[in-house]
């Protein structure tokens, strides 16, 4: 039986990295990819994949609003989370949102084909070596007592993000964002936002 693959990446290295590694198992099919969050949301019904890889950065959207995004249109596929950043507590997240597992792109072709198997089957797959750091960050998560909405907020201002452009990525409103953004400065204990940025970058959480 072939399973239907489909890589949402903005790095077309990746997409086509991605594309090699699958053909050395005929039973696994590429059908198509999406370069953002919310062409893969639109493309989704018409590939119909059974599986999907799934950048953890993409350029306009989270990977947990990607995710549920996606499952809405189609329920049952199997959603692995495919990173370069194994500490990041995106990764976390992204599980918390429903992901079936989180791979490393360092990961080697036969371990890829692997472990989107075992994700196949019903398994909840995640590199080794992603749990230590995530574990860490989720610790100074909840030690900093931000919200994962004021922590996603925060992360897209430390990408250089102005208020409107936050709200454009995370479909909020200008001044939800910028109650989000004051209240984790409060929490943080910074007057702005250059100040916030360096202090969660010091917790660990950045």
């Amino acid at each position: 039986m072939t399973t239907k693959v489909m890589v949402v990446d903005d790095h077309p290295v990746v997409r086509d990295g991605v594309t090699l590694l699958l053909r050395s198992d005929p039973s696994l099919k590429l059908v198509g990819s999406a370069e953002s969050g919310r062409t893969a949301i639109q493309r989704v019904a018409e590939l119909d994949p059974d599986l999907i890889l799934l950048d953890l950065r993409l350029p306009d959207m989270l990977a947990p609003e990607v995710i549920a995004g996606l499952r809405q249109v189609r329920p049952a596929v199997r959603i692995v989370v495919f990173t370069a950043h194994g500490d990041h507590l995106g990764v976390v997240a992204a599980l918390d949102a429903g992901a079936n597992g989180c791979l490393l792109k360092d990961v080697a072709g036969t371990d890829l084909v692997a472990g989107l198997r075992r994700v196949l089957r019903g398994e909840k797959v995640v590199d080794p070596r992603i749990l230590p750091d995530t574990g860490q960050r989720s610790d100074a998560l909840s030690r900093s007592g931000l919200t994962r909405r004021e922590y996603e907020v925060l992360r897209f201002a430390a990408q250089g993000q102005t208020n409107p452009e936050i709200a454009e990525s995370t479909g909020l409103a200008r001044n939800t964002v910028k109650t989000y953004l004051q209240s984790a400065l409060h929490k943080l204990g910074a007057r702005n936002r250059v100040e916030a940025i360096g202090k969660a970058s010091e917790a660990g959480l950045l």
